[in-house]
């Protein structure tokens, strides 16, 4: 067991505030200070609806529709030789749990056709979706890779999907109305959080710059952070901007290898700060520089007065093999179900197998638990007071896990109905790694699970879930963490994938993941999570209709035969009791030429 506490201050920098009216497109204001803070609010808008088949004609390789792609961390994973013995599996059953419902969310088609005025027709097709989602108040806010939908909670459309370009006032991502096409702003990778003792909606996403002719991947880059201005996500938001681009420029550190951005942003929040962690790469280098913790003051952030950060350089504090720290998992609790001790507390976690960050990892019995304390610290002018600290502790295994195998079904994009000259296989659906992307503090536990390969009795290596349910202390500064209860989510000659946990201040937890196999088109699933019985049976929430059928997965498109799917679910409780899911599946629904996606968005009462 390692245990490890540091006052790790790297940065104590203020947040670019960038301003203008109905998403960027008005005059701007800059204040004094250093650096300067830029004041910019977006509107969401219910003005624009979008069209079948919005890709239009494409080609095969068209430059112009499929993105760039996401230097160093997003390869596809092909999993390890062999998957964890599990002994039993898990049965999938008909029928809901109580109160269950659900609606059909954002699709491909929705967030390939989103976007208004000099942002219309300027968007990528896109996978995976990267599913965000947060609750409150009544409603529902879903963010994906590259748009975001406010519905109410019955499933009514609140707005229409908004580009996340033209909502966080970027360059759009190409031009298409110019010859040769203009490379704009890469962004991705959305998170969203509601904050239950404000009414606050936070919204996050990174950017890098692009070459404009190349559409190469060039510095600057940064972290948005979107605030609502009131408890109507409908209403304005405020938008920061953090430099992550660390290369001793416009008052940033000077990290090795860098130019970088901060790769996979995850967030969490306690009752004094809001936290995002990154993967620090190099854009334009093969460097990689470990998980990166950026703590800043909650209530700062919604009101404007303190937009400050510190920054905590977690990879080199904890680093196996000579490899760092990656994807430091901040919690969130339910309910303002917070950790008081320590002057404020918040838990982070994070997965043990350390090549899944720059390389491919194997397999793990370890986990990192994290906190962060004196979080009080972060509303007072000292907010570089704080102490991050860790401690390693055993648990079952996990593995890298391998690719997922689709039920065959109609293919038109592959069978080249849709792009002429397109014929190819059907596609696996990455399953990518094993690492942590959703941690729930709730009733003294932590709540968390990630991908792992698997070995059920007469089957092959599948893709399955591991989950762990930690109780941490940090008594009088000294941190120490237990493992409550874990186990394997797998069902027999099936993949299940890309777990998210939802837990109610009750400590009531639901699970939800994708489905797919065989047997099964890629479905949004679900199952109870319990600390005496552990998983329960597997439920469907959205069952799917066809197979997976995009371009990521198909060699003319520049795949190698394995789609992206995820990269990500979503998972959180509401204040009365809920827990709403968001995951990736397949409808029967219009699509565009060059992906068919879609999220199910559902809800039970357990």
């Amino acid at each position: 067991m390692a245990h490890r506490r540091r006052t790790y201050l790297l940065f104590l920098g203020s947040l670019i505030l960038i301003a203008a009216q109905a998403f960027g497109m008005g005059a701007t204001a800059t204040a004094a200070g250093s650096p300067s803070r830029v004041v910019q609010h977006a509107q969401l808008n219910s003005t624009f609806t979008p069209s079948a088949q919005g890709a239009g004609t494409a080609t095969g390789g068209a430059t112009d529709e499929i993105p760039p792609h996401e230097p160093n961390s997003k390869t596809i994973r092909h999993g390890s030789a062999s998957g964890v013995p599990v002994t039993a599996g898990n049965a999938v059953v008909g029928g809901q749990l109580s109160g269950f419902g659900g609606f059909n969310a954002l699709s491909h088609l929705d967030q390939r056709a989103a976007g208004t005025g000099q942002y219309a027709n300027t968007q990528f097709s896109l996978e995976p979706p990267d599913q965000g989602l947060c609750v409150g108040n009544g409603d529902v806010v879903e963010a994906v890779n590259n748009a975001l939908q406010v519905f109410t909670t019955s499933g009514s459309a609140l707005t229409v999907p908004i580009a996340l370009s033209q909502f966080f006032g970027t360059k759009p991502e190409i031009n298409r109305s110019v010859s040769p096409v203009v490379y704009g702003d890469f962004i991705s990778d959305p998170r969203c959080y509601f904050d239950p003792g404000t009414g606050r909606w936070f919204l996050t996403e990174l950017e890098m710059a692009l070459d404009p002719a190349t559409g190469d991947f060039a510095a600057p880059s940064h972290q948005f952070i979107a605030v609502s201005q009131s408890a109507d996500p409908t209403g304005t938001w405020a938008i920061y901007s953090l430099n992550t681009t660390d290369d001793g420029m416009n008052g940033t550190p000077s990290d090795p290898g860098c130019p970088c951005f901060g790769d996979q942003p995850l967030i969490g929040a306690d009752a004094n700060g809001f936290y995002i962690t990154t993967n620090e790469y190099g854009i334009t280098s093969s460097a990689y520089n470990g998980g990166q913790v950026y703590a800043f003051s909650k209530a700062g952030l919604e009101s404007g007065a303190n937009t400050n950060a510190v920054r905590i350089d977690a990879g080199a504090m904890l680093t196996a093999g000579g490899l760092p720290a990656f994807s430091i998992q901040p919690a969130t609790s339910p309910n303002q179900g917070y950790e008081a001790a320590n002057n404020g507390t918040a838990y982070f976690m994070s997965a043990m197998d350390l090549g899944a960050g720059p390389t491919l990892g194997t397999r793990a019995s370890s986990l990192a638990v994290w906190a962060l304390t004196n979080t009080k610290a972060l509303d007072s002018t000292n907010m570089n007071q704080v102490a991050l600290s860790y401690v390693v502790i055993a648990s079952e295994p996990y593995a890298q896990p391998p690719n997922a195998q689709q039920k065959p079904g109609p293919t038109p994009l592959a069978s080249g109905q849709l792009v002429s000259g397109l014929h190819d296989h059907l596609e696996l659906l990455a399953a990518n790694d094993d690492r942590l992307n959703q941690v729930v503090y709730a009733g003294g536990h932590l709540w968390a699970a990630l991908n792992t390969g698997i070995n059920l009795p007469n089957g092959p290596t599948n893709a399955g879930i591991a989950y762990f349910v930690v109780t941490p202390s940090d008594t009088s500064g000294q941190l120490s963490a237990t493992i409550a209860e874990q186990g394997y989510v797998g069902v027999t000659k099936e993949d299940v994938l890309f777990p998210s946990i939802g837990v109610t201040d009750a400590g009531s937890a639901v699970m939800a993941f994708t489905l797919v196999g065989p047997d099964y088109y890629p479905s949004a699933a679900y199952a109870s999570l319990d600390l005496t019985s552990g998983v329960g049976s597997i439920h469907i929430a959205g069952a799917g209709a066809l197979p997976d059928d995009g371009f990521s997965g198909y060699r003319q498109e520049g795949g190698a035969g394995v789609g992206r799917w995820g990269d990500y679910s979503a998972a959180v409780a509401d204040t009365s009791g809920n827990v709403w899911m968001a995951a990736e599946y397949i409808p029967n629904a219009p699509r565009t030429v060059l992906a068919n996606w879609g999220t199910f968005i559902s809800h039970v009462t357990p």
